[in-house]
């Protein structure tokens, strides 16, 4: 667990989260959602009240040790992503921003009900999100590769007993340091990443690479019959190491390092107050 939690800015108010390593997720202060939403005066009570409304979301929170305004650190019921969703639609006040929170959340669910019946859909979707966000064409091909490969690989090790969330994580940073020399987390400090999605930032080699670490990986699992944790370790081990041996030939051949600090975060200049669905991954 990340031991520094920190504030995020939320329709100018302070909205506290805190990253689980176990789970490789955020979870966000309930009661600073609820505070938000309902503009109440006291926030923990209204979330009492919501938990004795509707018992189940109470089952959706985690307790998490948060810093809060007096400056001492407390245990706060805490949820993912999923779990604000539903406590937002507990929430019978008709704010604004309630009101255009829940219609968001119907929009979204339309969308994803149509992608299941076309993926297509979800792949153009996801096409114009890149191009929105000022990602050329060629990367932005091999970035949707780079996702169908990467569903392949943790299909894989879903059906072979590895558990998603901290395994996953795990056999993904394996085959990182074998492909790059370094662990996903490293090469995310090096490119100055914080929550953003250290994929989205690689260069077109990088992605390549990682795809080619992954695929490998995949094949040697299905080949080999791989099952477990362990022996899925050994398999990511390996893979990565074909990527790793291609990036070591390119750069002898190129003269040039593959990894690089080099990505897609706006320049100082570009620099603008993050607003508040940026600063939030919903």
């Amino acid at each position: 667990m990340e031991k520094n939690n920190d504030l995020n800015v939320f329709e100018q108010s302070e909205l506290r989260r805190i990253f689980d390593e176990k789970s490789q997720g955020w979870y966000f202060s309930v009661v600073d959602i609820v505070g938000l939403l309902t503009d109440s005066a006291d926030p923990k009570n209204e979330w009492r009240l919501l938990r004795r409304e509707d018992p189940a979301v109470g089952a959706l929170t985690r307790g998490f040790r948060l810093l809060g305004a007096d400056g001492k650190n407390r245990i706060e019921d805490c949820a993912t992503t999923e779990g604000v969703f539903r406590i937002v639609q507990s929430i019978s006040c008709d704010t604004a921003i309630v009101e255009g929170f829940k219609t968001w959340l119907a929009k979204a669910a339309a969308q994803r009900i149509e992608e299941i019946q076309d993926p297509q859909k979800a792949v153009d979707r996801a096409r114009q999100i890149y191009r929105d966000k000022g990602y050329p064409e060629d990367w932005i091909d091999v970035r949707l590769k780079s996702i169908i490969v990467r569903e392949e690989l943790t299909d894989e090790w879903c059906r072979r007993g590895v558990k998603a969330g901290r395994e996953y994580a795990i056999l993904t940073s394996i085959i990182s340091r074998e492909t790059f020399g370094l662990t996903t987390r490293q090469h995310k400090e090096l490119k100055q990443l914080k929550k953003q999605s250290l994929r989205d930032h690689m260069t077109q080699v990088e992605l390549v690479l990682t795809m080619l670490g992954e695929v490998t990986t995949t094949e040697i699992i299905k080949v080999e019959e791989v099952q477990g944790f362990e022996p899925n370790k050994a398999a990511a081990k390996r893979g990565g190491r074909v990527a790793g041996n291609a990036r070591l030939q390119i750069e002898k051949e190129s003269g040039e390092k593959i990894v690089t600090a080099d990505n897609f975060l706006p320049k100082p200049a570009e620099s603008k107050p993050a607003s508040a669905v940026d600063d939030i991954p919903f």
